[in-house]
Order: C-alpha cells, then structure tokens, then sequence
C-alpha cells in the first residue's frame, strides 16, 4: 500500500517530475520506435493492453512514426488520430500535470472517459491514478506550454 509519506518521497525523488522542458521539445513523445515506443495506440482501446507494431504498418502523423499490430488498427488510426493518440503527446500525464515533461512506459497506461494516458513507470500511474480528474485538470492547464 503506498502511503502519503511514502508517495511524497517518490515525488521528490523522482527529478523529471519537476523538470520543465529546456530547448522546445517535440509535440510528441518518441524513441528510435516511433510514438509510444512503437507500440500499437489502438491496441489500448481494442484489446486492453499493449501490443507492439509492426515494421510494416506504419504511418507519420505529427511529426512521428505510429506503429500498428493490426492494418485494421491503422486504418482506424488514420481516420480519427485524436481518438486514439495518448494524451500530451504520449509524454508522461502525471509529470504534465506538475508542469514538466517525463518519458514513457508503454505497459503504465490508463484509459480514463475514452482516453489513453501514458506514465512515466508503473509506480508513477499509481500516483497518478488517485486523483485522475484533478492530474488531468492540471495537466490540461499546463499543456502544450511544457514543450517550450
């Protein structure tokens, strides 16, 4: 059980949590996989997890390469990217919420009223889950400003 102390420590030991963006970060978060790690965005919606993508469905949309597992995936993907794409740019919902940017882990994801946020690990998204309407509140505050 995480307690108030114990969630308190996490939070100052964890730099990115307070770290603004120091040169203009891209509009979305990705690594040599592409957006989400490579990872399948509709896959969260569909079959309740992660899925990695494949090298062969793929496709570029703000400014990053999307992965799909499945050409159905894709195909939904392209005709309403916003309602599949995570939130804040696949950037970590909980470090958004306290005006800084923070990595991903594919497997630390929520889907809350029919969207899809991403976390910085596992521990994160517990302390982001305790107040989901309150973090997305303050992140939605804070974004897209945390990119400058």
């Amino acid at each position: 059980m995480l307690t108030r102390r114990t969630a308190l420590g996490l939070i100052a030991a964890t730099p990115f949590i307070a770290r603004p963006a120091f040169a203009a970060s891209p509009e979305v978060f990705s690594n040599d996989n592409g957006a989400i790690r490579g990872f399948d965005p509709v896959a969260y919606f569909t079959t309740g997890g992660p899925v990695e993508g494949t090298d062969d469905l793929k496709l570029m949309w703000r400014g990053a390469q999307w992965r799909f597992a499945d050409p159905v995936h894709m195909g939904m993907f392209e005709s309403d990217p916003e309602a599949f794409a995570p939130q804040y740019g696949g950037y970590c919902a909980y470090a958004v919420s306290k005006g800084g940017i923070a990595t991903t882990d594919p497997e630390a994801w929520t889907i809350h009223d029919g969207k899809l946020y991403l976390n910085f690990n596992l521990t994160v998204r517990g302390i982001w889950s305790q107040d989901i309407p309150g973090n997305i509140s303050k992140a939605d505050a804070n974004w897209p400003s945390v990119l400058a």
